[in-house]
């Protein structure tokens, strides 16, 4: 892997040159092994969070690490094009728009002891911008080489907070169009659930029943690039104790297996319905 600015990614992606490399800031990572017409994301994998913020800010690193997306990353890692976030959602989110990335408070609880100064907001504000300048330029180059292109927005959620039954995967389709794609959804939702997970863990999967696909990650993608489908993965941290932080490893291992497997199957009815 090396390290290099956000703008020589974009430089070597719109050459078509195959890469492993961290922004030079290390706010996110990006691997492309060849361009293949799909890619993974885990915008929320990351955890850091800059230290001139530490004082400021109201939550401990137990309570981010509850909303942020542990292993999923991981669980996509296998693919070709993987991007990720290497900084915590409670520095700024990649999946919230540039107006309101940067939280003022989280979950119910004020996150700053005192506001943000401007040169503090502006350090955030542009590794968000950075970041979306490479993914439009990889999203460009893949549908010039594909044509059409099918992007995995990896995610989880906290399933114990719920006071009733919740699925152990769900799939965010609100934003999609329904039309061309919802049948490539319910195809995606059927694979899921037919998923086998370790420690008797149940399996169900289901389509807007407690996210809804609205994040920005999807929707800049889905706003300027209408040859691509995002599909919105939560998978519930049954991989992990939410309540202590212990990540369950065969738990993650058998989603990564299973990926291995079902993501080319996908990709392969998507292509067989598109071309």
């Amino acid at each position: 892997m090396i390290r290099c600015t956000p703008e020589d990614m974009i430089r070597m992606i719109q050459g078509g040159i195959p890469f492993e490399a961290v922004s030079d800031d290390y706010s996110f990572q990006l691997k492309i092994e060849h361009y293949a017409p799909y890619m993974c994301g885990a915008v929320h994998d990351g955890n850091q969070f800059r230290k001139s913020l530490w004082a400021n800010c109201t939550h401990t690193a137990y309570e981010r690490w509850y909303e942020e997306d542990p292993c999923t990353r991981e669980m996509v890692l296998d693919h070709p094009i993987v991007i990720s976030g290497l900084d915590s959602r409670f520095e700024y989110d990649l999946n919230r728009g540039p107006d309101t990335c940067i939280f003022e408070d989280a979950w119910g609880k004020q996150l700053w002891h005192k506001p943000l100064s401007e040169s503090e907001r502006a350090i955030s504000l542009n590794k968000h911008k950075r970041f979306y300048e490479v993914v439009h330029a990889l999203v460009t180059k893949l549908e010039e080489i594909h044509g059409m292109v099918l992007v995995i927005d990896m995610h989880s959620y906290n399933w114990k907070r719920w006071d009733r039954e919740v699925p152990t995967w769900n799939l965010g389709t609100s934003r999609i169009d329904q039309e061309r794609f919802g049948a490539l959804a319910e195809s995606w939702s059927a694979r899921l659930g037919g998923i086998s997970l370790p420690n008797g863990i149940a399996q169900t999967s289901l389509i807007n029943d407690v996210f809804h696909g609205r994040g920005y990650f999807l929707g800049y993608i889905t706003e300027h690039f209408e040859q691509t489908l995002v599909l919105a993965t939560e998978i519930s941290k049954v991989y992990c104790d939410e309540l202590t932080g212990i990540i369950y490893p065969e738990v993650v291992r058998a989603v990564r297996s299973a990926f291995r497997e079902l993501i080319p199957l996908q990709l392969q009815e998507f292509q067989q319905r598109f071309n």
